[in-house]
């Protein structure tokens, strides 16, 4: 945003009166009166401040009423500040957030080319708020907010003062009609913040199903329910979550067709066997609990009531792999230095 200049210092002449100053410059032949003039309008234009909409201005506030507030600015009249455009909240009396006397920066939404100067303090308030929404967003912070409208295509949400939009394909649960969440606060992501645009999107899927991907641990055995069955595999419901129980996870023998071995509504255990926070992904795995390969395709029950001890078998062999890698990195490393 541009600055705008800060205002001249004034010159004080010391004359009797411009009557005095004009019958002097009468009896001075040599002298160009009508010149002398044209060069006093050319300096007061000089020491004349001009603002621009977008110039941040600094200024005193010296009257409040109903209407807002009006504004020293050192410019050749006052700028007026609507009670609107006080802060970012809503605000029903202006003298409830400011004062005569209160010396601050205000932003110009409308320069003096426009008709009278009008400034905001409410758009200084939003310029932080998009930095700070920007930031969140960098940092996949999860956002609690109430949805406060809805339209055909999903939820309003009031973010600080911001109006945001979350899509109904975003919700991580289907409701009958997007109506009844207004007044619900839930858990949010921000996947674009523009302020250019005036454009906030938010997923609450995002939100949900990260905090749940995080808490699951590689090795957890947990139920859930088919949700669907693809030809790659078959996605797991567990419960606000869903995880993907690929086709060359399901058991040590070949499974040509998913749907010979899983159906929509099955109840089944599995294996968590990897897991993304920022995406919200988790692997699944029902290969490492199969007690002898292909119980899954001769007996699931079998598998699924053996699930807890294959899983405590299968972290146990994790864990002597990782101590056998890590003593031959350290007997690797003793022969090293012994050579040297």
């Amino acid at each position: 945003m541009r600055h705008a200049k800060a205002a001249p210092q004034r010159l004080v002449c010391s004359v009797a009166s411009l009557e005095n100053v004009d019958a002097q410059m009468d009896q001075d032949d040599s002298f160009d009166k009508d010149a002398a003039y044209r060069r006093f309008e050319e300096l007061l234009g000089d020491a004349d401040v001009s603002f621009n909409q977008g110039d941040k201005i600094t200024g005193t506030i010296f009257r409040v009423d109903n209407k807002g507030a009006f504004v020293d600015v050192g410019g050749k009249s006052a700028a007026f500040c609507p009670t609107s455009e006080l802060s970012l909240s809503p605000v029903s009396k202006a003298s409830d957030v400011v004062s005569e006397g209160t010396v601050r920066e205000f932003y110009v939404i409308r320069g003096e080319g426009y008709g009278d100067l009008t400034v905001s303090i409410r758009q200084l308030e939003l310029e932080v708020v998009w930095e700070r929404l920007k930031e969140m967003m960098a940092e996949e912070t999860t956002i609690t907010a109430p949805v406060v409208a809805v339209n055909r295509g999903g939820v309003l949400v009031d973010v600080n003062s911001i109006r945001a939009f979350c899509p109904g394909s975003q919700l991580s649960r289907r409701v009958p009609n997007f109506e009844q969440l207004i007044g619900t606060e839930m858990e949010f992501k921000i996947i674009e913040a523009d302020p250019e645009k005036n454009r906030l999107m938010l997923s609450n899927k995002r939100a949900v199903t990260s905090d749940a991907a995080a808490s699951y641990n590689v090795g957890d055995v947990v139920k859930g329910t088919v949700m669907s069955v693809k030809p790659y595999g078959a996605f797991i419901d567990l419960g606000g979550i869903s995880g993907l129980l690929h086709i060359s996870q399901i058991s040590h023998d070949r499974v040509m067709d998913v749907e010979k071995v899983l159906a929509v509504g099955d109840e089944i255990k599995v294996m968590v066997l990897s897991q993304d926070q920022k995406r919200g992904r988790v692997g699944l795995c029902t290969k490492k609990l199969e007690p002898t390969p292909g119980d899954m395709l001769r007996d699931p029950a079998l598998v699924y009531d053996k699930a807890e001890e294959m899983a405590e078998l299968f972290k146990k062999r994790v864990e002597a792999a990782e101590a056998a890698a890590l003593e031959g990195d350290d007997a690797s490393s003793n022969e090293e230095n012994q050579e040297a």
